[in-house]
């Protein structure tokens, strides 16, 4: 019944998608060149929110818990599972306080309207992975504005989705590049489950009336052990959370 009703509804999703990634385009643009990073951020912000509400022309729901008391004054390195693009908006709206941004690929940072725009002036890293060197560099001038900012990162240490939903390994690399420039920084595990189920029969037709969760786990502060160890534990915590075995 599920695939059903995503042949049914998968296509209001996607227009209704494609109009707000249309209309936030010269929106963003005018308010970063014009108004500046808190204006762009705001419709950076709604913009996520408003894609978030649209899962539920899918009949699906979005469950964020975040019972933790972190800091809005420390640079906070958010560490999750990835299972599909549609972690991404729930992520980007409900961290929006700690100024979370993404590390991404760069090659989404052309072609996508309203996103790819973000991605290249909203202050993230975008890395080619063909380029280690380049890699190592953006992620070096990231976490020196999230040290001079008091931003936030949010980073998917499987290095790839997971299409079963099963938490694969955690890299340390990326997370221990970002400690070097910016060591106060506090990794916040963020455990996702469901997210996968949305594109189990692919991008058309949608998976319908599934429930995605994400919690915020508790933080582990890197600074009582070392980068490898740190991300180890929030992997740890991770699958734990998800119900999968250490």
């Amino acid at each position: 019944m599920r695939k059903f009703f995503g042949y049914i509804l998968s296509p209001f999703h996607y227009i209704v998608f494609g109009l707000m990634l249309a209309v936030f385009q010269p929106v963003q643009w005018v308010c970063y060149n014009w108004l500046g990073y808190k204006a762009h951020k705001r419709v950076v912000d709604v913009l996520n929110g408003l894609i978030t509400a649209n899962y539920l022309l899918l009949g699906n729901r979005v469950t964020f818990t975040n019972r933790q008391q972190l800091p809005l004054g420390r640079p906070l390195i958010f560490v999750a599972n990835h299972q599909s693009l549609y972690d991404i908006p729930p992520l980007i709206y409900h961290l929006r306080a700690y100024h979370a941004k993404f590390i991404s690929k760069i090659e989404l940072t052309k072609g996508i309207p309203s996103i790819s725009y973000n991605l290249r002036v909203g202050g993230g890293a975008n890395i080619d992975r063909k380029d280690p060197r380049q890699s190592i560099q953006e992620l070096v001038k990231f976490g020196t504005r999230m040290k001079e900012n008091r931003w936030g990162a949010i980073i998917f240490p499987e290095g790839t989705r997971s299409a079963d939903g099963l938490v694969r390994t955690f890299q340390s690399a990326g997370v221990a590049t970002l400690l070097k420039k910016c060591p106060e920084a506090l990794l916040v595990p963020v455990a996702i489950q469901n997210s996968w189920k949305v594109v189990r029969y692919g991008i058309f037709p949608l998976s319908t009336f599934e429930h995605l969760i994400f919690r915020v786990l508790t933080p582990i502060d890197p600074s009582v052990s070392n980068a490898a160890n740190a991300v180890l534990q929030a992997e740890q915590a991770i699958r734990a959370d998800v119900g999968q075995a250490v």
